[in-house]
């Protein structure tokens, strides 16, 4: 296999490497803790009731600041894993190859070893003996599905505090005699406020950061 890669064409490896910075996006937005910021991201804003503050612009820079913040290791270790193939034979196959190792390892980590196990079951008819034979193709779908789980797990505890007050106030206002009036319009300031007293912003970027291993 290594011997294939040093044979290709410069030209060929060219429009390989092309086509390979096409699917940066895809990799940043779905190998990458950005999945998991900005699905909780967008929970938090519906269980709020403030369905446009903030912008949803201002949600995704948020995401794509804190996936820099926490991949920044990862980064790092991908471009010392790129530049040494590269510097020795400049070939870019072989150190584009090398440089995915590191984001590999990250997703590894991350995924849970069922999900892990149903794409291997599906690609391979034996079992890999260790994790460096597993490629990042069956990783990264496992890592994917472990990732909306969690995001959603997440977002599960974070929902319930404002169901509970959205239930309170709608039992008030029903004992009350206000059945014209939303009670999304009253709980929404006190949703407001509950979540600025406790600082919630800065509770749940800490706790998305500290939870990638």
């Amino acid at each position: 296999m290594d011997n294939l890669l040093k044979d290709i064409n410069p030209v060929i490896q060219l429009l390989i490497t092309m086509a390979a910075f096409s699917l940066l996006p895809f990799i940043f937005v779905s190998m990458t803790p950005f999945l998991r910021f900005t699905v909780v991201f967008s929970m938090l804003k519906t269980a709020m009731g403030t369905n446009s503050v903030p912008p949803a612009i201002t949600l995704i820079g948020l995401s794509l600041i804190l996936t820099i913040y926490t991949m920044a290791p990862v980064f790092d270790n991908m471009y010392k894993e790129y530049q040494i193939p590269y510097q020795k034979n400049k070939n870019v196959i072989e150190a584009i190859n090398a440089s995915s190792k590191p984001l590999k390892e990250y997703m590894l980590k991350q995924t849970r070893q069922s999900d892990l196990a149903f794409f291997v079951e599906k690609t391979r008819k034996t079992a890999p003996q260790t994790p460096e034979e597993l490629t990042i193709w069956e990783v990264a779908p496992a890592y994917i599905v472990s990732e909306l789980k969690t995001a959603f797990e997440v977002g599960f505890i974070i929902y319930v505090p404002f169901i509970v007050l959205d239930l309170v106030v709608a039992n008030i206002l029903l004992a009350l005699g206000m059945f014209m009036l939303s009670p999304q319009i009253v709980s929404t300031p006190f949703k407001l406020l509950i979540f600025i007293a406790v600082d919630g912003w800065s509770l749940i970027v800490k706790g998305l950061v500290e939870s990638f291993n």
